[in-house]
């Protein structure tokens, strides 16, 4: 029976008994806690979970299922597998354990001819949880299973919970016996090849409690409503229906394994290591196709990466068998044929599938064979030296220059003999990630290999920018990038990067930054786009993510800027060239444009200048740009010869490459400079400019940072606010402010100097007292106590010093006072010259008495500082520093 019959036979049979069919979910799971869906049961999660009432009180279901868990040991085993499909059948609130039961047998159990799979009945053993006084009843009175044949197991195989507070219960297995060539005896308790399950009956009756593991936790009493979640693996029954040793001979996998000998020449079953490397192409393959089918693209992180890891292992394997070329075309679209009749959409979809596979096929091609070179070298001088494990940074070195996942270094290394440094490669990987965070050339070209952008430019050449004069209009996607990887497509929620054939948006440069806005395509699809690079150029990048529908390459679409901010930073970039000629005129030709940055409604602007500019100098400047905006200059931009520019006096930006064509943004008769930013169409457009000040930013490059139209009328609001504020308080009109606030600065100036005067002598009157108190340790006149809490470190240190410098007549003499600043405990520790020579040193002191505050501390031999976060250990630390004394003197 194929594949495609079982799925038929479920769906039907469950259907004639009153359950809705529900159509299998997205492998894409929409669950936040997963990235694929594991499990049959996943798409009813919510209702078997009580947070959204089921539509239904029955449910039959064909789950597409993934699991990479054990990926390791696909075509190891007969069982494993990355992709496979779980037919379910879910009652909720309806029937219970003996309807669940009876369904199951009357389906395995009836003849083919009348609609059944025609299993065998006294080849089918059941495991029963072993406290399921009721489950056991029922197979064995109701539904005739002999007691010999139904076994009771604990909590570990018959026992389900979801892992975490909520509905759990028995289980109940059914399991069909292969015969003795496939081991002993005995029973699924025994043997669990010869006897392997197939389909698991979960009896949900209970509410569990907190606890780990699969066994500890506790059983807080009956569920309001008993529901039923059953499984049954597809792959494993076609497994007996058609045959097979094992699931990799079921139709929908032998015809892959067929297609990859026919290309390779390698026969299945000459020998059990290329076995395993046609499984594993049979069964990646497979489950590549489908989660491509679903709308996963290769990337390096959460789905992606699953996906991208399984085709490459694939696509190696292949290579192992003998392969030399391309051979993804071929096994997907054997894939496609196969399983084409359970998911009709594959075929519908066959063309961006196809386009998805061959490119990630391509790129790993490409990367193989560079990175296959770099690892058998490093494996030669791993072994070579005696060394058993390939270094993290090679790992790392392979991952980051050749796109090797790290679990197929981890294989090919192993292959060889040796293992992996994988704590030193996942730190590297960590350093990058920091470094990426941090690293601004990671903005222009994101994840991605420029040469992906480059592929895209030769094929489609530059991109046409329309922003001078518009601010929408309609363009078509020539490249998309998907997570860094070029892809045909995109979906909801992906991160992209599109290239378009002409754009209304700017790409950030020349100091202006990016537009932001919105691409719609014709298809419905939205693309919320905040950032535009131009990582090669002539190719804009428009960096965004999908907010609704699919994006594909190829799709009409209409672009659209957002206007009111792109006003602004126009604004901003014209009030940037008025500056630069503003100081120009002021300074001299020496303050050259040293980099800008122009963004909605302010800017900044770094020019040359061995000096800070005067106070005075840079009021005159802000004048003079708004002198320049009341005259209501003309703004216009025209393309021209470079030579012709630099005849006509127009300024370059110091640094900043030029073509032979540049183009020249003329304000009025005042500036002239090369640009090819944004600008306004009149001077009176800015409104207003103020310069918030100068400040260095490197040896002779200084910096004006500046606001622009309403952010500097605001600006000027908050200010005339707080001045008004101040008149209040010191009761003067605004000119009268700075002197009348600088004399009262003076006053409290004058006030702290006497109130820091009166409290130094309040602590140092405490150093007749302490002296006093000196006690003698072994000879040493040996000084501690606590000061009052607030003393500052240089008040305490003047008060140590005080004391010991009152001990009188050539007695050894150290001094440990200690204090609590700000909640935290603080030492200084002070010893004379006769104390020193019996080995008495305040540095070693000191740190002793940090250690016990659970803090740290150091200084010279005479005194010493430190410090500590434990008030409450002052008394021991005291003891400590005495201790010492008596162990030293």
């Amino acid at each position: 029976m194929e594949s495609a019959e079982i799925r038929r036979r479920w769906l039907s049979f469950f259907e004639e008994r009153g359950h809705t069919v529900v159509p299998s979910a997205s492998l894409i799971a929409d669950d936040p806690t997963l990235l694929l869906v594991p499990a049959g049961m996943v798409p009813f999660k919510p209702y078997f979970l009580g947070e959204v009432k089921p539509p239904f009180s029955r449910a039959s279901s064909v789950q597409k299922c993934v699991r990479t868990p054990d990926i390791e040991e696909v075509g190891k085993t007969t069982r494993h597998g990355t992709f496979f499909q779980m037919c379910g059948n879910f009652s909720f609130g309806d029937y219970f354990k003996e309807g669940a039961i009876k369904l199951a047998w009357e389906l395995l159990t009836t003849p083919v001819e009348h609609g059944g799979y025609g299993l065998e009945p006294e080849k089918l053993w059941i495991t029963v949880y072993e406290q399921d006084d009721e489950a056991e009843r029922i197979w064995r009175d109701v539904v005739g299973v002999p007691a010999e044949r139904i076994q009771r197991l604990g909590m570990g195989p018959n026992f389900w919970s979801m892992g975490v507070p909520g509905p759990c219960g028995p289980c109940s297995e059914i399991n069909y016996d292969r015969g003795p060539e496939f081991g002993v005896e005995g029973g699924p308790a025994v043997n669990d090849e010869r006897y392997v399950e197939i389909w698991n009956l979960v009896f949900m009756q209970y509410e569990r409690g907190e606890g780990s593991g699969k066994e500890d936790f506790p059983i807080l009493g009956d569920l309001p409503a008993k529901n039923i979640d059953t499984g049954l693996g597809l792959e494993r029954l076609a497994m007996i229906l058609q045959g097979v040793q094992n699931m990799y001979e079921t139709d929908t996998l032998k015809v892959v394994i067929d297609k990859a000998t026919e290309l390779t020449g390698v026969r299945y079953g000459a020998n059990h290591e290329s076995d395993v490397s046609l499984r594993v192409v049979a069964d990646h393959m497979r489950t590549s196709v489908m989660l491509i089918g679903d709308g996963v693209t290769p990337g390096n992180e959460g789905r992606g990466y699953v996906l991208r890891r399984i085709m490459r292992r694939a696509v190696r394997n292949m290579r192992l068998l003998g392969a030399t070329g391309p051979v993804v075309q071929d096994l997907v679209d054997t894939v496609i044929e196969t399983m084409g009749e359970q998911y009709p959409e594959l075929v519908t979809d066959r063309k961006r599938i196809e386009t998805v596979a061959l490119a990630e096929e391509a790129a790993f091609l490409k990367a193989l064979r560079g990175g296959t070179n770099i690892l058998d070298t490093a494996v030669t001088e791993t072994k070579a030296s005696g060394g058993t494990v390939l270094s993290g940074d090679k790992a790392f070195l392979l991952h980051d220059t050749w796109g090797f996942p790290i679990d197929l270094t981890l294989e090919m290394a192993a292959e060889q003999g040796l293992s992996v440094d994988e704590d030193g490669f996942r730190r590297l990987m960590k350093e990058q990630r920091d470094r990426a965070k941090a690293d601004a050339k990671a903005k222009k070209t994101g994840h991605a290999d420029v040469t992906a952008y480059r592929e895209i430019a030769d094929t489609s050449g530059a991109t046409q920018f329309t922003g001078y004069t518009n601010t929408e209009g309609e363009t078509t996607v020539v490249g998309l990038l998907v997570n860094g990887a070029p892809s045909p497509a995109a979906t909801e929620g992906d991160e992209v990067e599109v290239v378009l054939d002409r754009t209304p948006f700017y790409a950030e440069g020349g100091g202006q930054i990016a537009d932001q806005g919105r691409i719609k395509l014709h298809s419905g699809a939205v693309i919320d786009i905040r950032d535009v690079q131009q990582p090669v150029p002539g190719v804009s990048v428009h960096k965004g993510s999908v907010q609704v529908g699919e994006v594909t390459v190829g799709a009409t679409a209409y672009a659209a800027i957002d206007v009111r901010r792109r006003r602004a930073i126009a604004r901003a970039h014209s009030a940037t060239h008025l500056t630069h000629q503003a100081l120009r005129d002021a300074l001299g030709p020496t303050a050259a444009q040293a980099g800008s940055e122009n963004q909605p409604g302010r800017f900044r602007f770094d020019f040359g200048s061995p000096n800070a500019v005067p106070g005075a100098v840079l009021t005159d400047v802000e004048q003079k740009i708004n002198e320049v905006l009341s005259r209501e200059l003309e703004v216009h931009a025209e393309v021209m010869p470079i030579d012709e520019a630099k005849r006509q006096g127009a300024i370059a930006e110091f640094g900043e490459k030029y073509g032979e064509q540049v183009r020249v943004v003329t304000i009025g008769d005042f500036s002239k400079e090369l640009c090819g930013g944004t600008h306004v169409h009149n001077t009176a457009q800015l409104g207003l400019v103020k310069l918030l000040g100068e400040s260095s930013i490197g040896s002779g490059v200084r910096r004006i940072e500046a606001l622009v139209g309403v952010d500097a009328y605001n600006f000027l609001a908050k200010e005339h606010t707080v001045v008004a504020q101040l008149q209040e308080l010191v009761k003067g009109r605004p000119e009268e402010l700075p002197e009348k606030i600088s004399s009262m600065l003076g006053k409290l100036k004058d006030a702290e100097k006497e109130i820091e005067k009166f409290r130094a002598e309040k602590v140092l009157q405490a150093a007749a007292g302490l002296v006093d108190s000196a006690r003698d340790i072994r000879g040493v006149a040996l000084v501690t106590g606590q000061v009052p809490d607030g003393t500052t470190a240089d008040d305490l240190r003047k008060l140590v010093l005080d004391v010991r410098g009152r001990i009188s007549g050539g007695r050894p003499a150290v001094v440990a006072l200690f204090t609590t600043v700000n909640g935290k405990p603080l030492t200084v520790i002070a010893t004379n010259e006769a104390a020193r020579e019996r080995g008495l040193k305040a540095g070693e002191l000191v740190r002793t008495a940090a250690k016990t505050l659970g803090g740290g501390g150091g200084g010279k031999p005479d005194v010493a500082q430190g410090g500590g976060q434990n008030p409450e250990a002052v008394g021991e630390a005291i003891a400590a520093v005495e201790r010492l004394v008596v162990e030293t003197a």
